[in-house]
């Protein structure tokens, strides 16, 4: 097999790197994470890092004395078949995997090697092209995976998953990668037993945990200090798997490499910033996971606001981690939190359309009927610094709206002194210039920008300048999930959110989520299949915004 795999660009001891992103578990986070884990705390030996190298894959005589490691805890659970395992399967298809290494599925379930092959393999697909190696592939693939069953706050069964996993590295320095498809309030049992039980002796060890990482400032501060009794802060790394989508990863790309773009990305030429997320369907079987957090946990604080911050920040000095989340962190300190005023939230309703009936938020078996969780919210919110105040940045999240989408828009200013001004009327936003980033469906970065319609007399067009990337890149774009493993395998850390990202993220709206709660606003409601709640409208005209994805563009 061509080794394309790039173990680490750091070489750690045995101590453990933490990954945070997103989950689909129906629980939540008790505020005394630390109860009934007490233990000695895993020793911080500290060992000085071995001299970084670039980008290029290690070479075969390295990647030969060496062996990869990943268990999947939690391996019996949807998020695991559905996006863990095929993701895993699609590097190795790939020859993204070195070429030493095993997967381990973890889990209370009682199961044997072949059932877990039979389970996982109904969702892997060559989805990447069709080759005729594909079958061979899937069962090489196989034949790595194993099982192993446990409880998972058991030290015994953790040493008894460490045997295993030195029986299948056969001596090789071993790297170990543990992802912890798990509920959250389990999180802290499972990494001490994993730290101090299943740790490598000698490789690296890290650890990919889904989010949510709380519920507010004060339970994700708890869960980071539980968390602190066995890493160090330089070893935790909190990922957002919407950060691993490609249009995500080409925003900095967008701006810092194209000269046209650059010097207008600040106030001077940018009228507001909108960033929208749709999806079509209700809560869907994740009403009771859903009730306990909605859509401003689940959504804005973290993905939506992510991506504003890799939208707004200063240009970093240079691409490693740390110099973009220095910027990051500097970003969401500029922006005040959210007061009541700047937010509206809302809650789809029941409604029948075309004959077919849709169900309401509170029609889900598992969300009391008088749940005031909002399933829609709409923000404002603006950044003090030079580049960007006075700068509305509008975000809008929901469920069961009309349509599936997310997505940036840049609506950029009215032309000083427009000769064309009476070609518009008095709709002078026909005449603004956007730039869109449409992260899903269909990724694409068009431009919409004024022209002349071919003919006689002077009739002006808008029209996109459009790269759609479906057209121009025929091969399928690679899952998030796949990129956030790789990047976890090499010791990437540009898409990882440090705890002083996190603190300043959730300063921002934890003022707001406990003025909600507290004072029990209401929700206002909205048909199933709408376009959401019509104070998102007045919320916008309040700020002379029109939000870009009512033209259906």
């Amino acid at each position: 097999m061509t080794v394309n795999a790039v173990y680490s660009r750091r070489m750690e001891g045995p101590l453990f790197t933490m990954i945070m992103g997103n989950t689909f578990w129906n629980t939540t986070i008790s505020i005394s994470l630390c109860s009934g884990t007490a233990g000695s705390p895993l020793v911080k030996k500290h060992i000085e890092p071995q001299e970084q190298v670039g980008s290029l894959p290690f070479s075969r005589s390295e990647n030969v004395g060496s062996h990869l490691s990943i268990t999947v805890v939690g391996a019996s659970g949807d998020l695991a078949r559905k996006k863990i395992f095929p993701a895993l399967f699609a590097l190795y298809y790939e020859d993204w995997l070195p070429e030493n290494f095993t997967v381990v599925g973890y889990a209370r379930t009682k199961m044997t090697d072949e059932e877990l092959g039979n389970m996982i393999s109904k969702t892997l697909t060559c989805r990447i092209d069709q080759r005729a190696n594909c079958n061979d592939k899937m069962d090489q693939f196989l034949k790595r995976c194993f099982y192993h069953s446990g409880q998972y706050n058991s030290e015994e069964h953790f040493a008894e998953l460490n045997s295993k996993l030195e029986e299948k590295e056969a001596g090789k320095l071993s790297n170990r990668l543990f992802y912890l498809s798990i509920p959250p309030n389990i999180f802290v049992d499972v990494v001490k037993c994993a730290s101090l039980r299943a740790s490598s002796a000698k490789g690296w060890t890290r650890v990919i945990v889904e989010k949510p990482f709380g519920r507010d400032s004060k339970s994700s501060g708890e869960l980071t200090r539980c968390l602190k009794q066995y890493l160090t802060e330089d070893q935790i790394f909190r990922i957002d798997h919407y950060l691993g989508k490609e249009l995500v990863e080409n925003l900095s790309v967008l701006r810092f490499s194209n000269l046209v773009f650059e010097p207008l990305w600040s106030r001077n030429y940018i009228r507001n910033v909108q960033l929208i997320f749709s999806e079509d369907f209700g809560t869907e079987g994740r009403g009771g996971y859903f009730d306990n957090y909605g859509i401003i946990r689940d959504i804005m604080q973290n993905h939506l606001l992510q991506i504003l911050a890799l939208f707004a920040m200063e240009t970093p000095v240079s691409l490693d981690a740390e110099d973009i989340r220095n910027e990051k962190v500097k970003v969401l300190r500029s922006m005040r939190p959210l007061r009541l005023e700047d937010v509206v939230i809302g809650q789809y309703k029941g409604h029948s359309k075309g004959g077919k009936s849709y169900p309401a938020y509170t029609d889900d078996p598992t969300v009391p009927n008088d749940s005031l969780t909002p399933t829609f919210a709409a923000a404002a919110l603006f950044i003090h610094n030079a580049r960007w105040d006075g700068v509305p940045f509008l975000m809008k999240a929901g469920k069961a709206l009309h349509t599936r989408r997310a997505e940036i828009r840049v609506q950029f200013r009215h032309v000083p002194g427009n000769l064309y001004k009476r070609n518009f009327g008095t709709d002078l936003d026909k005449a603004t210039n956007e730039l869109v980033l449409r992260v899903q469906p269909d990724e694409a970065i068009y431009l919409k920008i004024n022209n002349k319609v071919p003919g006689l007399g002077m009739r002006l067009d808008r029209s996109d300048l459009n790269l759609l990337y479906r057209s121009r890149y025929p091969r399928e774009i690679p899952d998030a999930y796949e990129r956030l493993l790789l990047d976890a395998i090499e010791g990437e850390r540009r898409l990882f959110i440090r705890s002083d990202e996190l603190n300043a993220a959730w300063a921002l709206f934890t003022p707001l989520l406990n003025e909600l709660e507290e004072k029990k606003i209401v929700p206002e409601l909205y048909p199933y299949g709408s376009r959401g709640p019509v104070g998102a409208h007045y919320l916008s005209a309040k700020h002379n915004v029109r939000w870009g994805d009512l033209s259906g563009d």
